[in-house]
């Protein structure tokens, strides 16, 4: 058994994942929320209450985050984003290792969540069999992940730098301005604070026609950003995960259609395990 954790920068999940079943424990699985702006006492009791929650009697540990992160060495320096700052500076590695009573702190891994929610869904989920494939999460920001032959690609002229989408211009300004939940939300000219994205998906689907257009936009302007590096990877599957892709049924025209020239795709697919690729791809990483 391998503790695996997702941390975003709004919540904790951690559960148990049987390695052998490629599944995470139901039982096992405790999520609580975190402040983006909270102390660092608070954000790592959280983080490591979850982990203990889930069960201590294990090995091994994986940890998907999100960067900036110093993977290699478990050391958090998100800075300058506007989530989980206080947590810069901190050993989280040595904080896990204590928190799960491990004898070797070089059992807890960590790996960007993109990374994370690609690798479990090759390893057990909607990306099984595929030889290359690409990861696409679709929430707060755009994430996205490179797989070939069971391992990512970060480097090389056929995949952005670091493997990391976000990070490339569209149409002149920040991806994100327009492919994100705040892009998405911007479009639909949400006035109200408390409407999100399932607010938008839900009037969609009732008929409202800018709600629609907001989620047509957002899966075209999708399309249209990753083509070129489709084109350049050439994998045989798409996977889309993060809470956008809870309206599946909304994206999935638009960005199909714009994706039909892409000779090498064979797959463009939600998340099989939505909530639970990060946990699985942590859990696999790790072990």
């Amino acid at each position: 058994m391998i503790t695996a954790l997702d941390i975003g920068g709004t919540h904790v999940t951690a559960a148990r994942v049987d390695v052998e079943s490629a599944s995470v424990e139901p039982e096992s699985r405790f999520r609580l929320q975190l402040r983006p702006d909270g102390s660092r006492t608070e954000l790592l009791a959280c983080i490591l209450g979850a982990a203990a929650a889930a069960g201590s009697d294990v090995d091994r540990c994986g940890v998907a985050v999100p960067g900036p992160f110093d993977y290699e060495n478990g050391v958090c320096t998100i800075r300058g984003v506007g989530k989980l700052e206080a947590l810069y500076g901190v050993d989280l590695r040595r904080e896990l290792a204590t928190a799960l009573r491990l004898a070797d702190a070089a059992s807890v891994r960590f790996l960007n969540d993109a990374e994370a929610f690609l690798l479990g869904e090759w390893w057990a989920g909607a990306a099984r069999g595929h030889r290359r494939a690409v990861g696409i999460t679709l929430g707060t920001g755009l994430g996205s992940a490179f797989l070939a032959d069971g391992r990512i690609v970060d480097d090389g002229p056929s995949v952005p730098p670091e493997g990391s989408l976000h990070v490339v211009p569209f149409r002149g300004a920040p991806v994100e301005d327009v492919i994100s939940r705040r892009g998405l939300l911007a479009r639909y000219g949400a006035g109200d604070a408390g409407l999100d994205v399932e607010h938008v998906a839900s009037r969609a689907r009732d008929g409202d026609g800018r709600a629609g257009e907001a989620f047509d936009h957002v899966s075209r302007a999708l399309g249209e950003f990753l083509i070129p590096w489709l084109t350049a990877f050439a994998p045989s599957c798409v996977i889309v995960g993060g809470s956008i892709a809870r309206a599946w049924d909304l994206i999935r025209p638009n960005l199909g259609a714009s994706l039909t020239g892409i000779g090498s795709l064979e797959l463009l697919a939600a998340a099989e395990n939505l909530d639970d690729a990060p946990l699985l791809g942590a859990a696999w990483f790790a072990s």
